[in-house]
């Protein structure tokens, strides 16, 4: 049940974010000056921004910790999916594999 939840989660954050970000690459290209431009536009989106930025330091550090305490393999996969993808989809996506890597563990007592 958790584990179908957070592959829900998964797809969400892949589709939903980029149903967004498709269109804008469609119409502008990989423009990274416009693309901080408009994210940084006014109060609201900075506040978006940087909290997005911040979640992903976050997560970023607890892939490594949890991770490397869990001896789960290619955390890699979690740091670059945070950088292409984004966070919506990087935290579910490691909470599915840490839930696994839980539920194996349990198995072995």
């Amino acid at each position: 049940m958790l584990q179908g939840t957070y592959l829900l989660l998964c797809i969400l954050g892949l589709v939903l974010p980029y149903s967004q970000f498709i269109p804008f690459l469609l119409a502008h290209g990989l423009n990274i000056h416009l693309f901080l431009e408009q994210l940084f536009t006014n109060h609201i989106s900075t506040f978006f921004g940087i909290d997005v930025i911040v979640s992903a330091v976050v997560l970023l550090v607890f892939v490594f910790w949890e991770g490397t305490h869990l001896k789960m393999r290619f955390l890699w996969v979690y740091v670059l999916s945070t950088l292409t993808i984004g966070v919506s989809f990087a935290l579910p996506l490691f909470l599915l594999m840490r839930q696994r890597q839980l539920e194996k563990q349990a198995a072995y007592f």
